[in-house]
This record gives structure tokens, C-alpha cells and sequence, in this order.
């Protein structure tokens, strides 16, 4: 199932350097690579890495490419990233698993569902009353589709995945909790990929949305009537709370929470373990967490941060004092 280089560049394009003959067995890493394997440097601080690699071709920026000539062949692109990704769409295509059946014999799709013939249903999953599952979307294992949920086109949903849980609404009732029906649906988008035990929450009144082309990683939690802007990516863990409404070409890092109620705009970028407490309308990076330090100091400084509102209080009223003009004698 060897692909030739002359094969990934007549379909990818990109320049290429030495034998197009050299059959490629394998896509590798540059550290782990042998000589029938294909690898990629995508950032110039691996380029140690790059002098000392077996790999039989390497993918490389054109200011790479001096570089990658010292130690055999290589395929120059402007952006090695995307055409590995490309290239690992490619090879996927000429080394496909078993074929799936439409429907995996232990699914439960009920009567009222609609499952497109194109769409493939796992093993053990489940998909209620009025759901619909649009052409070429794939569900794993112990997917859930709950009731008028809807997911669009092309979409990949991995194992374990829950689409349109009840949203965690209750109002307060003498000390006790009085649950609120979450009457709306969870509609998702095309061409949208969801992580492994990732939770998405039927809205309370409204739909929950999930736009085109969004990208969520493993294990997070959308709130109900979140909206998530088409092409927003977030990493493992991140937490979104009820009707919060991110833009569209966002990136949320690992771990990071979004409070409820808050609008990110278009193309905010957010770090790893941050917590957005307020609502961001300018694109950017941000970054709302407190480095890691030995115990012993982080406490210090956590005991300093306390003070800090009083000790800005006692330098306004400093401040003041020096501004006021001296009386005259």
C-alpha cells in the first residue's frame, strides 16, 4: 500500500526534490523516521531535528530547503503544515478501513428520525424522536442524538459524543430546586467535527447552534443556547456556559472557560486555562490566568493580590494630595 512521491505531488502539488520513484510505506515524525517514511518540518525550531532525521522525504518552507538538500530529498510548499494534513487525507484515501455498514445493527434510530443514506450510524448509538442526520456524516460508537436535534453534512462525531442533553436550568423554590424544561434543540452545522465525550446542551427556549466547519476536541462542555461562530476551534476541556455566543474563526485553548452570557467577536484567540469573565468585541490574543509557582511563593503573591485594591485606594488619595495646589502664606 506504498504510495510513490511522484503520486503526492502529481494530486498535492509542491515542488519535489530527488527520486519521484521512492516509494513512502509510512507518514512519521522526523525523529522516528526511516528511509521508506515521509515526514514534515512545520516550524524552523525543529530544524535540528531536520539535519539528523532518516526520513526518506521530508516536507519543507522554501527557506528550509537549502537545509533539506544537505540530507536527501524533500518537497518544498509554502505551508508544510497544511499539505501534511492534506497529504494525511490523501493517504487515508488509498488505505481505507473496513467498510462500515449503514446502520450498525445495535444503533436505535427511531421511527421518526431521519438518517440520510449516505450518513453512517455506529455501534450502540442512539437517535431519538424528529433527529435528523444529514449526507456524509459519520457517527461513531455510543453516539447520542437527542430529540429535534439536527446535524448537518459531513460532520464527524466521535465516541460517546451527547447532542442535546438538558441544559442545567433550575430555579430556586424555598431552599429546594424546580427543574425548567429545556424545550429548544442543539442544530449543528456542516462539515463540523466533535471530539470524543464532548457534551452539547439542548437550549432552554432557543436552539443551542453549532455553525459550519467548528471544530471541537475531546471531553468539552457547550452550554445550552451557546452559539458557536463557523470555524471556531477549541481544544480538550474547555467549558462554555449557557447563552454565551462566540464568533466565528475563534480558537479556545485547552482547559479555558467561558462564562455565561458573554460575546466573543470574530477571531479572538483564547489561552490555554484562561477564564473570560467579560464579554470581548475587539479580535486578538488574550490570556486570563496566574502562572504556576511553588507553593510557598504563589501564596505570597496570592495574599499580595488581595491587597491590591486597597494599595491602589491609598495611591489615588496620594495622588490627589500631591496635585492639590499649596495654600498661599
Amino acid at each position: 500500500m506504498a504510495l510513490r512521491l511522484a503520486l503526492i505531488v502529481e494530486t498535492l502539488g509542491g515542488e519535489l526534490h530527488g527520486n519521484a520513484d521512492l516509494l513512502v510505506d509510512r507518514l512519521a515524525p522526523l525523529e522516528s523516521a526511516t528511509a521508506q517514511d515521509l515526514s514534515f518540518l512545520a516550524h524552523p525550531k525543529y530544524q535540528s531535528q531536520l539535519k539528523v532525521s532518516r526520513a526518506g522525504c521530508v516536507i519543507v518552507a522554501p527557506t528550509m530547503r537549502e537545509l533539506a538538500l544537505t540530507r536527501g530529498a524533500c518537497i518544498v510548499v509554502d505551508q508544510p503544515y497544511l499539505y501534511f494534513a492534506r497529504l494525511t487525507q490523501l493517504w487515508k484515501r488509498h488505505h481505507p478501513g473496513p467498510q462500515r455498514p449503514r446502520v450498525h445493527a445495535s444503533a436505535v434510530v427511531d421511527p421518526d428520525a431521519m438518517v440520510d443514506p449516505q450518513a453512517c450510524v455506529g455501534p450502540l448509538c442512539v437517535i431519538e424522536r424528529g433527529a435528523r442526520i444529514g449526507a456524509g456524516t459519520i457517527l461513531m460508537s455510543r453516539v447520542t442524538v437527542g430529540e429535534g436535534c439536527s446535524v448537518g453534512e459531513r460532520c464527524l462525531i466521535h465516541p460517546g459524543v451527547v447532542i442535546g442533553s438538558d441544559g442545567f436550568g433550575f430555579a430556586p423554590n424555598a431552599g429546594a430546586w424546580e427543574k425548567i424544561e429545556q424545550l429548544g434543540a442543539v442544530r449543528v452545522g456542516d462539515d463540523v467535527e466533535i471530539g470524543a465525550n464532548t457534551c452539547i446542551d439542548r437550549g432552554a427556549l432557543q436552539d443551542t447552534v453549532i455553525e459550519d466547519g467548528v471544530k471541537l476536541d475531546n471531553l468539552i462542555q457547550i452550554g445550552h443556547n451557546v452559539r458557536v461562530g463557523a470555524h471556531t476551534a477549541m481544544a480538550g476541556c474547555v467549558g462554555v456556559a449557557g447563552s454565551a455566543v462566540i464568533g466565528a474563526h475563534c480558537t479556545i485553548g485547552g482547559g479555558a472557560i467561558v462564562l455565561g452570557h458573554l460575546t466573543l467577536a470574530d477571531h479572538v484567540n483564547v489561552s490555554a486555562a484562561s477564564v473570560v469573565t467579560r464579554s470581548i468585541a475587539k479580535p486578538g490574543h488574550y490570556t486570563g490566568m496566574f502562572p504556576i509557582d511553588d507553593n510557598a511563593a504563589w501564596e505570597k503573591n496570592a495574599a499580595t493580590l488581595k491587597q491590591l485594591h486597597s494599595l491602589r485606594e491609598r495611591i489615588r488619595v496620594l495622588e490627589t494630595t500631591r496635585e492639590k495646589p499649596e495654600k498661599p502664606a
